[in-house]
């Protein structure tokens, strides 16, 4: 994924299934370009363009807000942020941004390419898709900075943090953050007692709205996975969308009733909020409801970084500890 300039030697990071591969992939990288802690550095963006880093970034303004939460899970030196469509950045990291005076650039959706010109970054993060994506924009940010294209939809937040760290020079702050994950993991995994059957989370939204539910290949479920539980696996003729995902079937609310697991878990509620799914008469049959077994994944399971991936496992624990 990155060398530096000169030395021949490539290190590539392919998006994993599990978080132990993506560690290993990491470690792999780093071992494969030997150039810890040599600059300049060449990054091969996601957009098939390469970018030049001539030193160790220490002021790093992410216009993502998706991928903020994973630089500041290795301790990059963030400085400024874009944040939310809301103009806020997202609940599980937003303490860490506080304490760490990361400045809010502008919310999803609208640029102040001024702003950023006044944080005098010597690296700028993009996002090559998502509501949060400037890739359109990609050669007047370089005109501030080295600007490197990151593509978080398509990998894990492990896989993405062995990008930023190479990128960053925090190779080993990467690796251990993600080390430390799979260690949370595992302990809660031997702490926990699995409800019989399939599992499968859904994102609720009622009567009308898509309901979209997650497949075996997303971020959510795959910790779940990690942790023990069997997914269930939609119907991928339910899918409303032109384009086919890997993360999730776009569900409608009708097509719920046909879900067959014993545990449901409701994408970015708490167990609180999950009940509006176990109250709602079309789905009293549901296995999952007849049970009593629906709960929250957490209220910011939405966007997977460390900081929400952690707060899952947490939420698992508390529900299913022994």
């Amino acid at each position: 994924m990155l060398t530096a300039c000169g030395s021949g030697n490539d290190a590539q990071s392919n998006a994993e299934q599990s978080s132990q591969s993506d560690a290993n992939q990491q470690s792999s990288a780093a071992e494969a370009t030997g150039t810890d802690g040599e600059w300049p550095r060449t990054f091969d963006n996601a957009d098939g363009s390469t970018t030049e880093i001539p030193a160790q970034p220490e002021r790093i303004a992410s216009t993502s807000v998706t991928v903020t939460g994973t630089l500041l899970a290795i301790d990059a030196p963030v400085l400024a942020s874009a944040s939310a469509a809301n103009g806020e950045f997202f609940a599980q990291w937003a303490d860490v941004a506080q304490e760490r005076d990361v400045a809010n650039l502008w919310s999803a959706g609208s640029v102040d390419l001024e702003a950023l010109i006044g944080q005098k970054p010597d690296l700028i993060v993009v996002s090559a898709a998502g509501a949060d994506s400037l890739a359109d924009q990609v050669k007047e940010l370089q005109d501030i900075a080295p600007t490197i294209v990151v593509d978080y939809g398509g990998q894990t937040w492990q896989s993405l943090a062995a990008q930023l760290g190479e990128a960053t020079g925090l190779e080993d702050q990467a690796a251990e953050t993600v080390e430390e994950f799979d260690q949370l993991v595992a302990d809660a995994k031997e702490k926990i007692t699995v409800p019989e059957g399939k599992a499968n989370i859904v994102s609720f939204n009622g009567a009308g709205e898509n309901n979209p539910i997650a497949l075996p290949g997303s971020a959510q479920a795959g910790i779940l996975q990690e942790l023990g539980f069997t997914i269930e696996e939609p119907n991928r003729e339910w899918h409303t969308q032109p384009q086919a995902r890997e993360d999730f079937v776009w569900a409608t609310y009708e097509n719920l009733s046909e879900l067959t697991a014993e545990t449901t878990f409701i994408l970015s509620a708490d167990n609180e909020k999950a009940q509006a799914f176990a109250q709602d008469p079309l789905l009293a049959n549901l296995p999952s409801v007849k049970a009593g077994q629906v709960y929250g994944l957490g209220a910011n399971s939405f966007r997977i970084d460390q900081f929400s991936a952690t707060e899952i496992v947490e939420s698992v624990l508390e529900n299913f500890g022994k």
